[in-house]
């Protein structure tokens, strides 16, 4: 094979103009970023809302099954609760505040969690 071609033999290179501005490129990177996040944003505010309302509910019915005194609970999201990370549920008395229990990353109550709450034994 030959590194001679005829018909490149009068063709001089030159240097490729970009087919978009850079400010144009800026643009569509700006729009790309909204509409991401636009996608994004609602499912993760839904999860964080529905994670709450489940980990109130199941603070709230495990308090009612363990604590005889008149109380009210309170759930907090902690990064390094007691257990580690997730919902933590806290009991309010007249005594103070205490940790009753960790719902977990997904709250909800465990399956022992619930025997005990039926009067079942773990």
């Amino acid at each position: 094979m030959e590194d001679y071609h005829p018909e490149l033999a009068d063709y001089e290179p030159h240097q490729p103009r970009p087919s978009r501005s850079r400010t144009r490129q800026n643009l569509l990177r700006a729009v790309v970023l909204v509409a991401i996040t636009a996608l994004v944003l609602p499912g993760i505010i839904t999860t964080v809302t529905f994670a709450s309302s489940t980990a109130d509910a199941a603070c709230g019915a495990w308090a009612q099954s363990q604590v005889a005194e008149q109380h009210r609970t309170e759930v907090k999201f902690e990064l390094m609760g007691k257990g580690v990370i997730g919902w933590e549920c806290y009991v309010i008395t007249a005594t103070g505040e205490r940790h009753l229990t960790s719902l977990g990353l997904l709250p909800g109550l465990s399956d022992d969690q619930v025997r005990i709450m039926r009067g079942g034994q773990v």
